[in-house]
């Protein structure tokens, strides 16, 4: 029986070695994120980002915030979770617009919204608020200029509009396009 002490602390350390072997090869690991050319490579990131950006004038233009961006060196983009642009106007409510995440092209004119977007605008004594829903939004900041060709739904009030396809433009005055299957209801208001 002695002779068998040792052999059988060997066995047993070797099997707590194939054991712990074995846990290590089928743990989950992150996938990489990964593109035709390979692995995306991200050379800086930030957390809990808010930065406005001025007119020349010195007035808020836009206020993009996000908890959580990241930079890519393969194409120079960005990611952004959930990400909230505001689009300031200058004597009307500003246009509030979330997603679900953003990418952010190299040169910084595109920013593709994507997932669900909410597009919201308080009202005021000239404007009627408004609450659109759709997907994968486009939006060139410089222009407050934004377009999709998903499914959208206004609603304003007892009024709303469902359509496929919309161009929108931000700056007063404000104005929205809608591209096929157009269809809604007006409540006239009654005095």
């Amino acid at each position: 029986m002695q002779g068998f002490r040792p052999l059988l602390g060997l066995l047993l350390l070797v099997t707590a070695l194939i054991s712990w072997w074995l846990a290590e090869e089928t743990r989950e690991k992150p996938a990489p994120i990964t593109q035709a050319q390979g692995t995306r490579e991200i050379d800086y990131y930030v957390s809990d980002l808010d930065v406005t950006r001025m007119t020349p004038a010195g007035i808020p233009a836009h206020r993009l915030r996000t908890p959580h961006l990241q930079h890519y060196i393969d194409d120079d983009t960005t990611e952004l979770k959930q990400p909230h642009l505001t689009v300031y106007q200058a004597a009307n409510p500003p246009w509030e617009i979330d997603s679900e995440r953003a990418s952010v092209s190299a040169d910084g004119k595109l920013l593709l919204l994507l997932g669900d977007v909410l597009i919201q605008r308080e009202g005021s004594d000239s404007n009627v608020p408004i609450h659109m829903t759709t997907r994968d939004l486009r939006v060139q900041p410089d222009q407050d200029y934004a377009e999709t060709d998903e499914k959208v739904r206004v609603e304003s009030g007892a009024d709303w509009i469902d359509a496929v396809g919309m161009q929108a433009w931000l700056r007063p005055p404000s104005r929205l396009k809608f591209l096929s299957q157009v269809k809604g209801s007006y409540v006239p208001v009654s005095r």
